[in-house]
């Protein structure tokens, strides 16, 4: 299992993998070295980077984040992700697989539901205490190479990391909106093949008016919004790190013809998907490009590319 994936139309030896024990680690100049970062690519595993010399941006998801020393990113699985080309940016990079520490990683309640990227800058005490771990989760991962008890030891640090993460200043609780978490990760199992609001909210046992009030509530948007982001982000991503014909990839989300996914990547995204395609490959993004299923820190989604809000 690769820590990034492959861009489209990219060959060559995989990318570096994380350890036997599930856990790894590496330096973005290390990454560097091996292949072309500022490609996109669709992240196989957890990602967390921390950012210790220089300055530049990474981009998650089509949103850039500004980088300095301090700043901790997390990728999940699959987001897409474009590291800045910046000379003298170095991070340390942690890897994960889903399963090394699912108790923790995927804990809808204490990590926001894992639905889209997070990222801090880091100071003071908290800093310190993150930078510690990481070192010392690096130095453990060289250390320690074999056996039960040293992978148990690796995954355990890992979790404290994460668990660090999730207490620092300026987390929401996620349950103080559970249906709006509940929401969101029901429209991640199905949002391939159902848009309806609906459909959701019977499966829930939730009113339709409920779940609207909770996703306005939670990120300025309707329910119908949020599952149409979401459809639009994946279809961003597909777009960006595949080949793959737009027709089969309307199909893959649910529109049996181009056309019907021309027109709604158009009204969400605000370009076409070949005009979206065409930029992710050139590497600038089109002026006035949506977001879309991208928000802030405080859940408001994310103001269009070329115009922050």
């Amino acid at each position: 299992m690769a820590l990034i994936g492959q861009p489209a139309g990219e060959s060559g030896p995989p990318a570096p993998t994380p350890g036997w024990a599930g856990v790894g680690t590496v330096t973005l100049r290390e990454l560097a070295a091996r292949q072309n970062l500022a490609a996109a690519r669709r992240s196989d595993n957890h990602v967390l980077v921390l950012v210790t010399v220089g300055h530049g941006q990474h981009e998650v998801d089509f949103r850039p984040y500004p980088c300095r020393p301090g700043t901790l990113i997390w990728v999940r699985p699959g987001q897409v992700i474009r590291f800045g080309g910046n000379a003298g940016l170095d991070a340390i990079v942690v890897c994960w697989e889903p399963a090394a520490v699912a108790e923790v990683a995927d804990d809808p309640v204490l990590l926001d539901g894992g639905l889209g990227p997070a990222c801090w800058q880091l100071a003071g005490e908290d800093e310190d205490a993150v930078i510690n771990e990481v070192s010392q989760l690096v130095v453990d991962c060289q250390r320690q190479r074999s056996g039960t008890l040293a992978a148990g030891l690796l995954r355990h640090q890992l979790a404290v990391l994460l668990l660090r993460i999730a207490l620092l200043p300026g987390r929401a609780p996620a349950e103080r909106n559970d249906a709006y978490v509940r929401f969101r990760l029901e429209v991640e199992k199905d949002f391939t093949r159902t848009r309806r609001v609906e459909e959701y909210a019977e499966r829930m046992g939730y009113s339709v008016r409920t779940i609207t009030r909770a996703c306005l509530a939670a990120t300025g948007r309707s329910a119908k919004q949020v599952i149409d982001d979401r459809v639009t982000l994946e279809a961003m991503r597909l777009l960006a790190v595949t080949d793959d014909p737009i027709a089969d990839i309307g199909r893959r989300l649910g529109f049996p013809e181009p056309t019907n996914f021309g027109r709604f990547f158009h009204r969400e995204a605000g370009t076409s998907p070949g005009a979206f395609r065409a930029a992710q490959k050139a590497g600038p993004r089109l002026p006035n490009q949506r977001r879309p299923g991208v928000t802030d820190p405080h859940g408001r989604p994310a103001p269009r590319v070329g115009g922050e809000a």
